[in-house]
């Protein structure tokens, strides 16, 4: 079995609703993601002889999915007010409503469906919140 994987960075605020403790405000982090890929055998293709997949297309999608949270406002739909939400909106900030509690955890799994949806073979999806905490997602 074959493996490559690459990461990317974003960073983003967000809050947990109903958690008793200092995550129930609004914070930040620098997320990383780290997304694995497998397979059995390498390509044949006279581009890509030799490799799994290529790394420069697995990178660029990498940044694409996680750009979209760069300096945004990660929020669960639902978890503020109406009128908050709309606020917010008003003054400008980029809000990103996910249907999901935004953990860790979660993002793991948002990530590995996403990078499955794409097409790829994922293995695992690995996201840290800070340098020495992470959560992973595969369904091995």
């Amino acid at each position: 079995m074959y493996t490559i994987k690459t990461m990317n960075s974003f960073d983003s605020a967000h809050f947990l609703k109903g958690y008793e403790g200092k995550c129930s405000n609004i914070h930040g982090h620098r997320w990383t993601v780290e997304i694995e890929v497998k397979g059995e055998d390498l390509s044949t293709d006279k581009q890509t002889r030799g490799m799994l997949c290529d790394f420069s297309t697995l990178k660029s999608d990498v940044k694409c999915e996680t750009d979209f949270f760069d300096h945004t406002f990660i929020i669960e739909k639902g978890s503020l007010k109406e009128n908050t939400l709309s606020a917010l909106k008003d003054e400008g900030f980029k809000i990103t409503e996910v249907s999901f509690r935004p953990t860790a955890e979660s993002f793991a799994k948002y990530f590995y469906d996403r990078f499955k949806a794409l097409g790829y073979d994922v293995k695992k999806a690995v996201v840290y919140e800070t340098p020495n905490n992470c959560a992973e997602y595969g369904e091995e």
